[in-house]
């Protein structure tokens, strides 16, 4: 990776981190599904001329029109909604953390519904991992009135609905340009969203404040962050880009005590570690070695 993309990368990893601080100061004036509304109607609007570089692009939107309305739904309409609820409740760091866990779930649904080989090292990346989550929220998964446990699950939940997103794109399509699959879907999101969104706007004026962080979760956050993703695919490679995973809990944990006085616990930190480590391990960063038999 050329210091250039690492540049990116770390760029990329602070707009996502902070969509975590968007989110939470937004959220409690929009509600969930609006202001999921406003963040991908304006990265639509904005990421819609993608589409109209090329007459190869529209028709490829076009034929592709179903699966990319699966993926508007399960990458971006239903797990940025689960996130924004969560948010309502749970810290953004804290949340972010939770987040990720994306890639443990992709490689459970990968093996459990689109038959890819798991290893014995990955299995045991995936028990490492989900035994850092239990640590991060075991003393907080309370199910009662005012608890955090089922905003605990909307996090979880979005995380899952990644890992079919990641596989079902792998899998039914693979032959779409990166501009197409990013545009198209966020088009789709943006449509799927319009009726519950709009039935669902709250009656009270929103601040400044508020519409501040829902432009910049949808420009920054969702539009350049997408245009900065892709790039980084193009030119460092999946393996490489798939680092910003361990990046953004930590960029927005520093953004959540910047900007939000968010508190840092020793729990939260041992339950990122163990949950990091064992996502490396899971995705092969980590390369774990057999023990050598002495002969």
């Amino acid at each position: 990776m050329t210091t250039t993309d690492s540049l990116r990368l770390v760029l990329l990893s602070s707009l996502w981190g902070l969509s975590f601080i968007f989110m939470r100061v937004a959220v409690p004036e929009f509600g969930p599904m609006p202001l999921i509304l406003v963040r991908m109607g304006v990265a639509a609007l904005c990421l819609a001329p993608l589409l109209f570089m090329s007459r190869s692009y529209l028709k490829l939107f076009w034929d592709n029109k179903g699966g990319l309305f699966v993926v508007g739904l399960i990458n971006h309409a239903m797990p940025f909604t689960l996130l924004a609820l969560a948010t309502t409740q749970l810290e953004a760091g804290f949340t972010s953390l939770i987040n990720a866990t994306t890639p443990i779930f992709t490689a459970l649904i990968g093996a459990l519904i689109f038959a890819t080989p798991v290893t014995r090292q990955q299995y045991f990346g995936l028990a490492l991992a989900l035994f850092g989550v239990y640590i991060l929220s075991a003393n907080r998964l309370d199910f009662s009135v005012g608890g955090d446990g089922w905003f605990i699950l909307a996090a979880l939940g979005a995380t899952v609905c990644y890992g079919i997103a990641t596989n079902y794109s792998k899998t039914r399509l693979p032959h779409l340009p990166a501009r197409v699959l990013a545009a198209g879907s966020v088009a789709m999101a943006s449509l799927i969203l319009v009726v519950p969104g709009i039935l669902l706007w709250p009656a009270e004026p929103i601040s400044t404040l508020a519409w501040g962080n829902a432009l910049g979760l949808a420009v920054f956050s969702t539009t350049v962050a997408f245009l900065l993703y892709f790039g980084l695919i193009a030119s460092a490679g999946a393996t490489a880009t798939s680092t910003v995973t361990f990046l953004v809990p930590v960029t927005a944990l520093i953004w959540a005590y910047v900007l939000l006085g968010e508190v840092l616990t020793l729990q939260m930190v041992i339950g990122m570690v163990i949950t990091l480590l064992g996502t490396a391990i899971t995705t092969r960063l980590i390369k774990l070695r057999k023990p050598s038999i002495p002969t």
